[in-house]
């Protein structure tokens, strides 16, 4: 790639607090809905949890030693909302807070910037034994637990998200079963996800009120839709549907400060709730967007199975390696919306990597980081305001439901013996940002 980025521009590795921590019955740390879930048979691959992950809670001053090492300015993670306030509302746990104020203290040391995501999925139990997500009462409790979070952290950290993904919590927590706390029901998925982002609205303002300026935002994960045959009426109709309910939902009120009018059409009466007030609350100003981004969602109404092309092949986890995607819908979110600056806050794929003497060779991996950061640049080049990269993730961890079979890690772990290797990709990423500031 011989287009550089900007010397300002920020480079930096992500993860979440259940996939890497462990820990999970230490230092006051109260049961999340995904030690519930990960514990009840048949949820994950091979009934696998994150009781240990990779062990970060002890091991954090070496992995902070490993993001120094790849020449990153900034480490995305978030916080464990049960390790800080176990029951989700009432007293907070300082042990929880030690063990943050030591991870960020690490890695200030080291010149790294602490990017915090509030809420990556790990409810407080407590709080879904009272309807969690789906009681509006959850909403006030978020917004606390942000308030105690920038009142104690505001100097220290460079932003504060709120969500991560609120459509994985909305939609794979409640309507397809996938995650935690996996109901399956699609009217209580969307008032769910209304509640996430009234409780996002409700956060911003209870931190803003602190008059702390540190930047606060969201991040939402956009799978941009194709029809598989641009020319079929049905096809165009089945892509901006599946645009509505997974990119549009979020974003329109949001910025806009309503729905959509074809989406809340199609929900007829499985459309949220919504009390008078409510879209004013969700449409705060935006320091930043957070943009996921890994692959692209392809549709045909003739073949709804129908692959997609995948001319460049699949990540391990069936997934498309789709780079232009990425430059388009940039461009595209940036024409529609008028965002603020863009931080592409996790991007990255898995592939099924092996050790062999001592090393981990994933030319694969390198060629979705390379295509991916192209298009990228191309993008900025077209008018898209992007700020920063976060590849997804630092290491092979905890991925979900998938348990310990994926591997999205720039470093690979062996999860018996909890040895961090990087990877070829771990290093190609190192060398790249040296070019980039040469």
């Amino acid at each position: 790639m011989n287009q550089k980025f900007a010397k300002d521009f920020t480079w930096g590795v992500a993860t979440s607090a259940y996939q890497i921590e462990g820990a999970a019955n230490e230092g006051g740390r109260g049961p999340s809905i995904w030690d519930t879930f990960s514990h009840t048979p048949g949820k994950t691959v091979n009934g696998e949890t994150g009781d240990v992950a990779c062990d970060h809670y002890h091991r954090y001053q070496e992995d902070v030693d490993l993001i120094a090492g790849l020449g990153v300015d900034a480490y995305r993670f978030s916080i464990a909302w049960p390790r800080v306030q176990p029951e989700g509302k009432g007293a907070w746990n300082e042990a929880g807070f030690d063990f943050y104020s030591r991870l960020i203290d690490a890695l200030l040391v080291k010149g790294l910037q602490p990017y915090v995501t509030l809420y990556h999925w790990d409810l407080p139990q407590a709080l879904e034994d009272e309807g969690g997500w789906r009681n509006r009462d959850t909403c006030h409790r978020f917004a606390d637990y942000a308030a105690e979070f920038m009142r104690r952290y505001g100097d220290s950290v460079k932003t504060i998200s709120t969500h991560n993904e609120p459509w994985c919590t909305a939609t794979l927590g409640h309507a397809t079963g996938q995650f935690a706390p996996g109901y399956q029901d699609e009217a209580m998925a969307y008032q769910v996800s209304h509640h996430l982002l009234l409780s996002h609205g409700l956060a911003l303002q209870s931190m803003r009120a602190l008059n702390s300026e540190t930047p606060v935002g969201i991040v939402l994960n956009h799978t941009p839709t194709y029809p598989a045959n641009p020319e079929s009426e049905a096809d165009r109709q089945l892509a901006r549907l599946d645009d509505g309910t997974n990119i549009r939902w979020y974003m329109d009120p949001i910025f806009r400060g309503a729905y959509p009018q074809d989406v809340l059409a199609y929900l007829g009466d499985k459309a949220p709730k919504v009390a008078d007030g409510d879209m004013a609350i969700i449409r705060q100003p935006l320091d930043f967007l957070g943009v996921n981004y890994y692959t692209r969602g392809y549709f045909s109404q003739a073949n709804p199975q129908i692959p997609a092309p995948a001319a460049m092949g699949l990540t391990d986890m069936g997934w498309e390696v789709y780079p232009q995607g990425l430059a388009q819908h940039l461009v595209r979110i940036t024409r529609d919306y008028l965002p603020p600056p863009i931080y592409i806050t996790e991007n990255g794929a898995a592939f099924p990597d092996r050790m062999e003497k001592g090393e981990v060779q994933d030319p694969a991996r390198i060629h979705y980081l390379e295509t991916h950061l192209q298009a990228l640049r191309q993008a900025m080049e077209l008018g898209a305001d992007i700020r920063g990269y976060f590849y997804w993730s630092l290491a092979d961890n905890y991925e979900w439901n998938w348990g310990y079979s994926k591997r999205f890690g720039l470093t690979y772990v062996d999860y018996a013996t909890q040895q961090r290797t990087l990877k070829a990709s771990g290093h190609w990423y190192r060398d790249f940002i040296a070019r980039q500031r040469a």
